[in-house]
Order: C-alpha cells, then sequence, then structure tokens
C-alpha cells in the first residue's frame, strides 16, 4: 500500500483489497486491545480505522447449481470434499469451524455442532435432520479412534487444514466459475436460501454465528423475490381488510 494516490489516497498494488487489509487491521486491534486487557500496555496506542468497503453483490448458489456441486463432489477422488461442502451448505459454518470439528463436538440428539474457536466466540451450531443423518455415516466410516471429523495423518495436528484444490476441481466440474464460487460462497449460500426462504434476520444471526445484526442485513437484499413476495402479503392484507 502506497500513501501517494491521487487525493492523498491510498494505492493498492496487485490484488489485495480493501476487505483483506481490513481482516489484518482487525487482528492488530484485536492484540493491541488484549494488550492493555492483560497490563501489556497502560492504553491502546493508536485507533485503528478500518478501509471502505465495496458493497457488492454477494455470490451465492442456486439450488441447481447446488445439485450440480453435491454431484461433482460426491465423484472427486478426495473423500473430505463432498462432506466439508455439505456441511459448509447446511449450516454456514465456516472453512476453519468445519475443518477443526472433532467427533466430540457433534450431538445428533441434540442436532448441534460445538465450535470452540468461533470467529466470534465459542457457540453451537445448529444443523439439519438430514445433515445429521448423513453425518452418521460419514463418522461411521471413519477409522475407530479417530478423533478428528477431516483427519490426515500426514498433517501435524492429524487433521485436514486446506481442502482448496479439490473444492476448486469439483467447482470446474460442476461447470461454475472458480473465479465467483470460492470456499465462503458456501457460507454465503446457506445464508441467503435462509433469508430468501423468510426466516427472520435474527434467527439467520443466531444460525450464521454473526457478531451483530448488520452484517446479515445484507442478505436481504440479494434476491428481489422474497421482498416481493413480502409486499404481496402486505397487500394480500390491505386488499382483504378493504372487502
Amino acid at each position: 500500500m502506497r500513501p501517494n494516490g491521487p487525493g492523498g489516497k491510498p494505492v493498492y498494488g496487485g490484488e489485495t483489497k480493501p476487505a483483506t487489509i481490513n481482516r489484518e487491521l482487525a487482528a492488530l486491534s484485536h492484540l493491541l486491545n488484549k494488550a492493555v486487557e492483560w497490563g501489556w500496555l497502560d492504553h491502546k496506542p493508536a485507533t485503528i480505522k478500518r478501509l471502505k468497503e465495496h458493497s457488492g453483490r454477494i455470490t451465492y448458489l442456486t439450488v441447481e447449481q447446488i445439485e450440480r456441486l453435491l454431484k461433482e463432489a460426491a465423484a472427486d477422488q478426495n473423500q473430505q470434499i463432498h462432506p466439508f461442502i455439505r456441511i459448509g451448505l447446511d449450516t454456514s459454518m465456516r472453512k476453519n469451524e468445519i475443518l477443526g470439528v472433532r467427533r466430540e463436538h457433534i450431538d445428533l440428539e441434540r442436532l448441534v455442532i460445538y465450535i470452540p474457536k468461533a470467529k466470534a466466540g465459542a457457540r453451537e451450531q445448529p444443523i439439519t435432520r438430514g445433515l445429521a443423518e448423513y453425518l452418521t455415516a460419514y463418522v461411521a466410516s471413519l477409522q475407530p479412534g479417530t478423533p478428528w471429523l477431516f483427519p490426515s495423518a500426514a498433517a501435524k495436528e492429524g487433521r485436514t487444514v486446506n481442502l482448496d484444490k479439490p473444492f476448486r476441481r469439483c467447482v470446474i466440474a460442476a461447470g461454475l466459475d472458480v473465479k465467483q464460487v470460492v470456499r465462503h460462497t458456501l457460507r454465503h449460500t446457506a445464508i441467503t436460501h435462509l433469508v430468501q426462504a423468510g426466516v427472520d434476520l435474527p434467527t439467520v444471526k443466531r444460525i450464521s454465528g454473526h457478531k451483530n445484526l448488520s452484517m446479515v442485513e445484507r442478505y436481504s437484499h440479494q434476491n428481489g423475490a422474497h421482498i416481493q413476495s413480502a409486499m404481496d402479503k402486505l397487500s394480500d392484507r390491505y386488499n382483504t381488510k378493504a372487502s
């Protein structure tokens, strides 16, 4: 980043975007807050301002695209990519949350997955009954004694930490754009379809694990169909009252 652009505005080189820089700034701000909390600093030495991010349209998958992606994932040589995608679509969980699941964290009776290190703090992630049935079969296929849901004997922690290559392979096989459909698209898809299904935003926030409601509200503008449906209900109510 070079502070010598037109009007004194910073110039961004390469593919670095404000959102990427903001994540780094957020991490730095968090570390400074912790330093003050732990007594390492008397006060926070600076106020870290975030850069303005482009509020573009959120990319999400249609039902037909979801079916194609899951079909290709089921046929892929990597046996972990299908459960990874399925969990992402059925829960809106983030990549690290999914790959960090231990078998002991899954409560199929209560239909929740415990996430000890979620972005906004530890939480219980609700899951669908369909996913619970799927996980029952998937867990049964794992080697006995394996603590992780996505084990990897070659990894330092004993679990998989990256599924980028098989994910991109499945996206391409499904005829989708790898520049548009990334891992986080699974999360966007789940949240967007919850909103379009008419689920209230506080409930969506509870499911998605967002820190505040404003972060969920942007999903309510992704498709006009559900909004128009709400307006039709208002119109129907007025017409009923008038008749």
